[in-house]
């Protein structure tokens, strides 16, 4: 994303900074954050594709709205999720939208615009579909990208993702990197588990730290950050999801690796 907001249409959607369509010569589309909301929130759905290496329902929604191309989601529905020991029931699709909506809130714009709607399979999330080089991988990139594998670092920390993967942090197009599959976050366990250890006991770089803090300093965006969790999660997981920004600003360090479960496998 930039000043200019999101581009959908053509092979899918990016960060908008140029013009990709012409790929299949699909038409495009400048829209703004908020215009992204409301055509994923009341798009018709037109078909569905499952995606089958995920490991709940997943499914490409081709969407469609008057006046807009054609453009694509990832919908996760409620009632596809498979059923875990350590997270409630039916509540994965919730936290994808509770990360999204914390991401934004604290400055920054690495989850694709994600929004809770129904659906074929019923209630669930809807993701702005990412358009990636499917020839990126992860630990071949990583470090041409280092300020941005920092922020989704640090971002994990205070989200408590427990699935991190490598297959998890996606490279469009356009070389900006996504980080999507956040349905297990905000735990009140500790449940870090990432690929992303590159800093462990080093100091938060300064500009990560200082949006931390101009976050804290903040009480409109506290309180509305808080508010809106409140819908999605429990007031324990709200909780400590502000006690852990106030102790890594507080700290000023990335944690160190706790265990070697602290990394997840496979990788990808």
């Amino acid at each position: 994303m930039t000043e200019r907001g999101f581009e959908i249409g053509g092979i899918g959607i990016g960060a908008a900074g140029g013009r990709d369509g012409e790929r299949n010569g699909d038409a495009c589309a400048w829209v703004t954050r908020d215009e992204v909301h409301t055509l994923l929130e009341s798009a018709e759905v037109e078909t569905l594709e499952s995606i089958p290496w995920s490991s709940n329902y997943t499914f490409v929604a081709h969407l469609r709205i008057e006046e807009y191309p054609q453009f694509y989601a990832v919908y996760k529905p409620r009632r596809g999720e498979i059923p875990l020991y350590d997270f409630p029931d039916g509540t994965l699709y919730k936290r994808e939208r509770a990360a999204y909506l914390a991401c934004v809130a604290l400055g920054w714009d690495f989850i694709p615009p994600t929004v809770i709607r129904d659906g074929p399979h019923g209630v669930g999330s809807y993701q702005l579909l990412v358009d990636v080089d499917p020839r990126a991988d992860y630990f071949k990139y990583k470090d041409q990208h280092v300020s941005e594998v920092q922020c989704i670092g640090l971002f994990d920390v205070v989200a408590n993702n427990a699935d991190r993967k490598a297959g998890h942090i996606l490279k469009d197009r356009r070389g900006k990197l996504w980080g999507i599959d956040h349905g297990l976050t905000f735990n009140t366990d500790h449940k870090l588990r990432t690929v992303i250890w590159d800093w462990q006991g080093e100091s938060i770089p300064g500009p990560l730290k200082h949006q931390l803090e101009a976050f804290r300093r903040d009480p409109k965006r506290v309180s509305t950050l808080r508010t809106q969790l409140l819908e999605l999660l429990t007031p324990a997981e709200v909780d400590l999801f502000f006690k852990r920004i106030e102790v890594i600003a507080t700290r000023g360090q990335y944690p160190p690796m706790h265990s070697r479960r602290a990394v997840p496998w496979p990788w990808y």
